[in-house]
């Protein structure tokens, strides 16, 4: 078989049927215009994606016999009352836990030097004065360039206030449509498309519920792991307790390597405050244990209708569309494989199915 038959039978395989084509272009678009668009959009895209998150809670009151526009009013307040809760309360206070963390990483780093000279005194013919003073150096490195960085992004930062303001004023008036015209907005989508779109039709109908069911089920896990971490960081007394529960909480973004990433500071600042003690060793227990019952517990919950990707292709995934678009590519990495294997999959079956139907249809017409 020549490598011209080869690529024959792949594009017959694919590309035969009409609708394959066009909705191979609506994808390639779709992401060309994200990519080479998306600074531009992105107070749109980020009013999408929470509207997508609130869709669900309007749905639920409609299903009550409430009208769709006190349906979609009282969701959205909800939403302007968590917006100003994160501005006006968690936000400084994570704020000033960052600063008096930056401000305490000097002593923290001279007590992890002492630590390191104290495990030399002890074992002296495993870690060696030369291997001590190359860690110091890299970690010095470290902390240098962690500084540029954060003199560079609070000087950065100085000139996107006025970007700021416009996402706190045109996000949420963007979200309140999106809510309120949802059909009217989805209807003019779908006439832009081909009036046949069987397979198009059939591939999101797989993936409406799997996407929402994850965004949502993540946002909720998102929320309790850190709520809970806040809880237990609290109740032993350890300081920054709100800085580290967000950044708990933001770690289930990306499986596996996100909850070894996370254990790093919660175990310095833990180390830092309260020494080798049993308080130390508590707080790392209950920390374990957090992370223990959020992947055999929470998540088999909230995720039970998502579909099953292999560990390899959920960082790989994490590792290709985080690196396209950053944070919001992290939190979609998994929902974006997903959408890959249901096309992988559903594809050729669907053009298949398509054309049994359209010989059936056909024959009893005959």
């Amino acid at each position: 078989m020549t490598l011209r038959s080869v690529f024959k039978s792949w594009i017959d395989h694919y590309f035969s049927d009409e609708e394959a084509v066009i909705l191979l272009v609506v994808l390639v678009l779709g992401f060309a215009a994200v990519i080479l668009f998306g600074r531009m959009l992105a107070p749109f895209l980020t009013a999408l994606v929470i509207a997508f998150l609130l869709q669900g809670a309007v749905s639920w009151l409609e299903r009550r016999h409430m009208p769709h526009l006190l349906a979609v009013t009282l969701v959205f307040l909800g939403f302007i009352g968590m917006l100003l809760t994160l501005a006006f309360i968690l936000m400084p206070l994570i704020w000033n836990q960052l600063v008096g963390l930056v401000q305490e990483t000097p002593r923290m780093f001279a007590s992890g030097q002492q630590l390191l000279d104290d495990l030399q005194e002890r074992y002296p013919h495993l870690i060696t004065p030369d291997q001590i003073q190359n860690w110091i150096a890299v970690a010095g490195r470290e902390m240098t360039q962690f500084g540029q960085r954060a003199l560079t992004l609070s000087l950065a930062s100085l000139g996107n206030v006025l970007s700021l303001i416009i996402y706190l004023v045109l996000v949420p008036i963007l979200v309140f449509f999106l809510l309120k015209d949802r059909e009217t907005l989805v209807g003019f989508t779908l006439s832009l498309l081909p009036q046949k779109r069987t397979l198009m039709t059939r591939i999101w109908h797989e993936m409406d519920d799997q996407i929402a069911n994850y965004v949502r089920g993540k946002f909720i896990e998102i929320i309790i792991v850190g709520t809970v971490s806040f809880l237990t960081f609290a109740f032993f007394g350890l300081p920054y307790s709100a800085l580290l529960a967000v950044l708990v909480g933001f770690s289930v973004l990306v499986p596996y390597i996100g909850a070894a990433v996370a254990t790093l500071p919660v175990a310095a600042v833990a180390g830092f405050h309260f020494g080798m003690t049993s308080e130390f060793a508590y707080v790392l227990i209950a920390y374990g244990i957090i992370q223990a019952l959020d992947g055999n517990v929470l998540v088999p919950i909230l995720f039970s209708e998502a579909v099953n990707l292999h560990p390899v292709s959920i960082i790989v995934a994490v590792l290709f569309f985080g690196g396209i678009w950053g944070f919001w590519g992290i939190f979609f990495a998994i929902p974006l494989a997903t959408l890959l294997k249901a096309l992988v999959y559903a594809w050729p079956r669907g053009i298949q199915q398509h054309k049994r139907e359209e010989a059936a249809e056909a024959l009893a017409e005959k």
